[in-house]
């Protein structure tokens, strides 16, 4: 009741917040907006968890009068099971019906047995619930059907499927064992053990220990099930001690231990990590005249590869054989996943084919583990054909299956291929779990495409999934690199609303966020609130509190950060010393970041990567000599790190900054035989190098070394090019008018100027140029080239570029729409914006919020309502994120633009849609405050 209290107080700020004029045709009244708000908030309240009637409880109406149908048939008619009406209403029969039917007490025993187990070889895939035994079991024992009712009993035992069914069980059959004018229906040695069997499928120990009481108090005598059930279940969960207690009592009541005994007792060892002991118990299965089984050899075998043993693991799976036991397909598995878990890989996939020879099949489980195995080392396509392999052998693939690629196409930035995967997942029947949902949520944020995240938490919403901490931290990460700073705050109000505490992530992302937006003071104090709330920093919030004031430049502030930091016990690790030590680096106090270093070493950490590029760019780049940095290089070696591309790059670009291009090639030769590859810095540096020293063909032919290596060029790589090939150019032109020398010639021009002064001609020209050094324009050639005009306000530039690609069947991406949609946007084409972003969603793309945002404004801007709500309305029918729509085009677009009045039509036509945004939304709007957030 106070959350609603508050939020109607919040509605009526919006009178002093809201200018709205009830006069304007298409305006809506504040008092309107209230009424929706009261509406909303009253629903939200009456729907809570408390007030749902759980299913199976209750039925609805129609489902009442089907089974009152059933009931009159079954009880009125001799041959009930040839009547026309009820053939026709098996299809809609449910177990809850059938529960529903067996409730009425005056239905005969017998009828109610025979349409029990009727109905059940009528229906494919039917399967009773134990509520529906339950019901049958009161009819066969009011009606003295002891036997009967018996078998029931058993069968209702084995079918629980869940730790609630088997507790209803539980109690039901002690219930039925108690009453004692049911003496017949005592339970027999077999009932107890089919009894603890189902507990223990779900370890429900204290449960266990009852019936075991029940038994001795019934005179029952224990036999060996009884015991060796006791015993795998306490072994299962580590408990050796509780296990071997039972071992005590099955010898003392002169019941000999079997094979599954130790293997159990083998099982309990191997999960406390006691291999001594199970190799004991091994051991003792022989001399106490049992036999090994396979399973005795795969626990103990599995439990060494837990180890890391996978040596012994071997040694043992290959003395099977000797022992008259053939490695079963989990045998082979448990190995498989072992090695590929220590990164032998040839060997998992040659034991893989070696079961194949020996007739032993892959089940789901081991192609899963070599799938997972491959996406980890980056070989998708091996992956996928892995895949593709096992589908052909009839194996369906379950959820840690599709997991698995999905997880290894989002970590190499393949988004398109893993939304494909979920809905090749969706359409056989496999639904996706939350893990599913979280790599596809942190892949497109890593991708920089919030958006798509959004849409897809929605859709875990709709699917009544839970978000966890990973969820909510993806997001807000995602929202942070794109500058959204606002809706990463309102994420982090949502996710308190969830009963999620925020973690070191969560903090430290949002603080590196501020400082990155050159917010100090409110990433300062936000730090300084949360410390307020009693939360603790750690390690990872102090780095980012010390990288931001080092960005910032407030170097002075960072050192006493770190400071505190060790005053407060919260010790720095090699990640907060870099952070100081690049700070210092920028402002060019080396030998304060070399004493830090030295520091960092006494303090017992390792210098990183990081730590040695560092210094060796600022030595390089202050006019220290090479020999210097490369003594640092050689240290960085001998220290057993592996220098990765940005040390390389470093280099590289000093030795063609100082002309030395053999030098920068043979440091990029020496690069890639180490086993680094070039990124796209490297490459550009070189294209630069060579270019400056008019050099234009070797520039040419570093961008093809870039398409063979797969390295995707950026709009830098063009920058740079087109910048020579003009400069090229022109002094081509000018040595033929003026007889000038090409290499005394001065003229240049600025790379920032490339974009302003570069026409449709040279573009293609360079084209042509690529194609004679091999390297054939792909779409993303394109869409750096259109990016770069866009950048420089060039529209009809880029457009001509558009066309030229459609003339070669190739059609414009994502990318290349929101940069054709930006331009139009920034030189004030709204209604041609809006055309775009039509054509983009028809070509089944899903435009970012941002541009619906700038076009809706600058629709409202010029006066085009009509085209504006046309806009919207498109939008709203687009997976995106219903609360993130409302943030960014009504809050952060319309509100802040002072469009209040549109704001409240806007939302009217999300309502009318179904697009409820939610109650911590509407607070934001009611407020009428561009964000609800701290900041």
């Amino acid at each position: 009741m106070n959350g609603f209290l508050i939020n109607i107080v919040r509605c009526r700020k919006m009178i002093k917040s809201w200018v709205i004029n009830k006069d304007k045709p298409g305006n809506i009244s504040i008092l309107n907006l209230f009424n929706r708000l009261s509406k909303y908030i009253t629903t939200t309240t009456t729907s809570s968890p408390s007030s749902i009637t759980p299913i199976g409880n209750s039925l609805d109406s129609e489902s009442v009068h089907l089974s009152n149908q059933v009931y009159d048939i079954i009880s009125r008619s001799k041959n009930w099971n040839e009547n026309p009406s009820l053939l026709k209403l098996v299809p809609f029969i449910t177990p809850l019906h059938v529960c529903n039917v067996l409730s009425h007490l005056n239905l005969d025993a017998r009828t109610a047995l025979g349409f029990f187990n009727w109905i059940e070889t009528q229906k494919q895939r039917y399967k009773h619930n134990v509520r529906s035994y339950s019901r049958l079991l009161v009819l066969l024992i009011r009606a003295g059907l002891f036997s009967d009712a018996k078998n029931v009993r058993s069968l209702m035992i084995k079918s629980c499927g869940s730790a609630k069914e088997i507790l209803f069980v539980f109690e039901e059959v002690r219930k039925m064992n108690k009453a004692s004018e049911k003496k017949r229906l005592f339970l027999t040695v077999r009932c107890y053990n089919n009894l603890l069997m189902g507990l223990a499928k779900f370890s429900l120990i204290d449960e266990m220990q009852t019936v075991y009481s029940d038994m001795l108090n019934d005179k029952i005598s224990p036999n060996n099930y009884t015991f060796n059930t006791m015993i795998n279940v306490y072994c299962k969960e580590g408990k050796v001690v509780e296990a071997k207690v039972y071992l005590g009592k099955m010898l003392q009541a002169g019941v000999n231990p079997e094979t599954f005994t130790y293997t159990s007792l083998m099982l309990g060892y191997c999960k406390n990590k006691d291999l001594d002991n199970a190799r004991m118990i091994f051991k003792q299965i022989l001399q106490n005249g049992c036999h090994t089984s396979e399973a005795s050899y795969d626990t103990l075998i599995h439990g060494l590869c837990k180890d890391g043993q996978i040596d012994e693991a071997f040694e043992l799976f290959r003395q099977m054989p000797d022992d008259v036991c053939r490695p079963t397909v989990r045998t082979y598995t448990i190995i498989i996943k072992a090695l590929c878990g220590l990164g032998r890989r040839l060997e998992a996939f040659n034991l893989f084919r070696e079961m194949g020879e020996k007739g032993c099949h892959p089940n789901l489980h081991t192609y899963t583990t070599l799938i997972d195995c491959l996406c980890k080392e980056k070989k998708l396509e091996d992956a996928h054909s892995l895949f593709n392999e096992m589908s052909e052998k009839g194996l369906v693939p379950g959820v840690p299956t599709y997991n698995a690629l999905i997880d290894g196409y989002c970590k190499e930035g393949k988004m398109d291929v893993a939304f494909t995967i979920l809905s090749l997942m969706e359409s056989n029947g496999c639904n996706p779990e939350i893990r599913t949902y979280n790599e596809l949520i942190n892949g497109f944020c890593k991708a920089k495409q919030v958006h798509k995240a959004m849409a897809l938490f929605s859709k875990m919403r709709e699917r009544r999934m839970s978000p966890s901490s990973i969820t909510y931290n993806s997001l807000i990460q995602g929202q942070c690199r794109k500058g959204y700073l606002n809706n990463a705050f309102r994420l982090l109000k949502s996710m308190s609303e969830d009963d999620l505490e925020p973690d070191q992530w969560t903090y430290s992302m949002l603080i590196d966020t501020l400082f990155k937006e050159g917010k100090v003071e409110k990433g300062y104090a936000f730090f300084r609130s949360m410390k307020e709330k009693g939360t603790k920093a750690n390690e990872v919030i102090f780095t980012a509190l010390i990288d931001g004031h080092c960005k910032a430049g407030k170097i002075d502030i960072a050192s006493s950060l770190l400071e505190e930091m060790i005053a407060e016990n919260c010790l720095p690790n090699s990640n907060t010393y870099n952070a100081l030590i690049n700070g210092l680096c920028k402002e060019k106090q080396i030998y304060k970041a070399a004493n830090l270093v030295e520091e960092m070493i006494e303090r017992g950490l390792e210098p990183t990567i990081f730590t040695y590029t560092n210094l060796i760019d600022e030595l390089l780049k202050n006019g220290h000599s090479n020999e210097e940095a490369l003594m640092i290089f050689e240290r960085l070696l001998s220290s057993g790190l592996q220098p990765d591309a940005c040390t390389y790059t470093v280099f590289i670009r000093t030795y063609c900054n100082q002309g030395k291009l053999q030098e920068a090639e043979d440091m990029m030769v020496k690069m890639i035989n180490k086993g680094v590859q070039p990124d796209v810095v490297t490459y550009n540096v070189l294209i630069n190098g060579y270019g400056n020293l008019g050099s234009i063909d070797r520039a040419f032919g570093v961008l093809k070394q870039m398409f063979n290596a797969g390295c995707r060029p950026s709009v830098a790589t063009y920058s740079a090019l087109l910048k020579h090939f003009i400069n090229d150019t022109r002094v081509k032109e000018r040595s033929n008018n003026d007889g000038l020398d090409l290499a005394t010639s001065s003229s240049s021009m600025d790379i920032s100027n490339v974009w302003k002064i570069l026409d449709t001609e040279t573009t293609l020209r360079l084209l042509e140029k690529m194609v004679e050094h091999g390297c054939t324009p792909t779409i993303d050639t394109y869409d750096s080239l259109i990016a770069g005009f866009c950048q420089g306000g060039r529209l009809e530039e880029a457009k001509n570029l558009v066309f030229y690609m459609d003339e070669r069947g190739l059609l414009p991406n994502e990318d290349i729409y929101t940069c054709l949609v930006s331009c139009c946007c920034k030189l004030g084409m709204y209604t041609e914006a809006s055309a775009l972003l039509g054509n983009m969603v028809s070509c089944g793309h899903l435009p970012h919020l941002e541009s619906f945002k700038v076009v809706v404004c600058g629709l409202y801007d010029e006066g085009n309502v009509e085209e504006a709500e046309e806009v919207f309305s498109r939008l709203l029918q687009c997976d995106y994120n219903k609360d993130e729509v409302a943030w960014t085009i009504l809050v952060d677009g319309l509100l802040k633009k002072g469009h209040a009045d549109r704001c409240s039509k806007l939302l009217d036509i999300m309502e009318e849609k179904g697009h409820q945004p939610n109650n911590q939304t509407y607070s934001m709007l009611a407020d009428g405050l561009p964000d609800g957030a701290i900041i």
